[in-house]
């Protein structure tokens, strides 16, 4: 019977036993050689314990490796280079060079993409005598205002006047400011950021404008109707405004300090030339040049109209003062609509003809299209991009080659003849003309 305790084993039949079977030699790793034997590492055969010889069926011969990268030297690097080598060769770039070309050099571009902005301290800097004292005047302008504002509480035409005369002032500090930007580049230069320069926020500041003084002659309607009804029935005032009448001296003194300050603006410092010109009202326009700007003849008529209140009686003082407030703010929100609705036209991109020729454009196109070398007209656009500036863009057909110089020449002259008439206006006009198909 077995057991773990008395288990044994027989040699006799060339039985296995694990204390038969133990071997004490040590074995050397071997490998295989060519010729169907075995062999140990370093090339000789080693017995068996039987006494036969191992050969190595293949010829393989150990090599010491290392981790380090210091014992190789630089030739053996360059041929073990990761990646493509062909790249590195001379053929590879000599291939290369006429196939991948650098890009050409180009010339500036002409147009700058943008311009420097002044700062405040740089266009303090940059003014010259005239705008400081022009800017000086401005401020003299402003106390005049507030001196007629504040002197003439009891009357409403001396607050219709104070109105007119604080657009006045406003007014001409834009122009100064206008006259400043000019001293730097970016103010009439193009760029493509601002393709037409800065001088259309000029046209901006000038539909400002018209919308202030449309907003004061509101406002002296509202006093005038406030104080009217107030003075309805026999009940008291609820309004902190005094109804007293204003004292002679201080009319006087008033209206003559706005006489003495429009015609300062208008004659030696030119100012409202511009807003002058975009109102163009064909009535006034052979007035002169103080009194054919509506700004300055507004300010005039009633700065001398005003003379006349300290010789009237408490009872025609009243009526005339309110008639005559009415009158000049009626006159100030036909201004105010006059002169915005001529710069919303530019800011529009758009052109407005002058009120004595309507239909100026539409002539000029119907003068084009009855030329006799001008198949067709397909586009033509006519736009005012600021005070200055106008600009004429068409596209036409012409029926033979020799005439479209002739063609585009007759255009530009048509152009300037019929709507370049407004002084200070330069004409830009573009003719793009193709040969018409058969």
């Amino acid at each position: 019977m077995l057991s773990p305790t008395s288990a044994t084993f027989s040699i006799t039949n060339a039985g296995l036993s694990p204390s038969g079977s133990v071997n004490t030699a040590v074995t050397t790793p071997q490998t295989a050689s060519t010729d169907g034997g075995f062999q140990s590492l370093n090339g000789a055969g080693t017995e068996a314990s039987g006494g036969g010889v191992v050969r190595n069926p293949f010829n393989f011969t150990p090599q010491q490796y290392s981790a380090g990268r210091g014992s190789i030297s630089k030739s053996d690097a360059l041929g073990r280079r990761k990646g493509h080598k062909y790249r590195h060769s001379s053929i590879h770039a000599s291939h290369m060079d006429s196939i991948f070309q650098p890009p050409p050099v180009r010339t500036p571009l002409t147009v700058p993409a943008s311009l420097p902005m002044p700062t405040r301290k740089e266009a303090w800097w940059s003014m010259n005598s005239n705008q400081t004292a022009r800017l000086a005047w401005c401020l003299c302008h402003f106390l005049v205002a507030g001196y007629v504002q504040f002197s003439g509480a009891g009357s409403l035409a001396m607050t219709a006047l104070s109105r007119l005369l604080l657009f006045d002032a406003a007014g001409a500090t834009v122009c100064v400011a206008v006259d400043v930007m000019g001293n730097f580049e970016v103010w009439k230069r193009s760029s493509i950021k601002h393709p037409f320069g800065l001088e259309r926020a000029d046209v901006l500041a000038g539909f400002g404008l018209a919308v202030f003084i449309a907003f004061m002659g509101l406002d002296v309607f509202s006093h005038g109707i406030q104080h009217s009804l107030e003075n309805l029935g026999h009940h008291e005032s609820h309004s902190a405004h005094s109804h007293a009448r204003v004292a002679t001296g201080s009319i006087d003194t008033a209206s003559l300090l706005s006489i003495v300050t429009t015609l300062v603006s208008a004659v030696l410092l030119k100012n409202h030339v511009r807003i002058g010109r975009a109102v163009r009202l064909e009535l006034m326009a052979s007035w002169g040049k103080i009194l054919s700007n509506p700004s300055h003849f507004l300010t005039l008529s009633c700065s001398t109209l005003l003379l006349i209140l300290p010789f009237l009686n408490m009872q025609h003082y009243k009526s005339f003062d309110l008639i005559f407030s009415f009158l000049v703010a009626g006159l100030m929100i036909a201004l105010g609509v006059r002169l915005g609705t001529s710069l919303a036209s530019m800011l529009l991109m758009s052109y407005r003809s002058s009120g004595r020729d309507r239909r100026a454009v539409r002539d000029v196109i119907e003068g084009i299209e009855a030329d006799p070398g001008v198949g067709k007209v397909e586009e033509a656009r006519f736009w005012q991009v600021h005070y200055g500036l106008c600009m004429a863009n068409l596209k036409l057909r012409c029926r033979g080659e020799n005439d479209m110089t002739r063609v585009r020449q007759r255009i530009m002259n048509l152009i300037r003849q019929r709507l370049g008439e407004v002084k200070g206006v330069t004409w830009e006009i573009t003719v793009q003309t193709a040969r018409e198909k058969d």
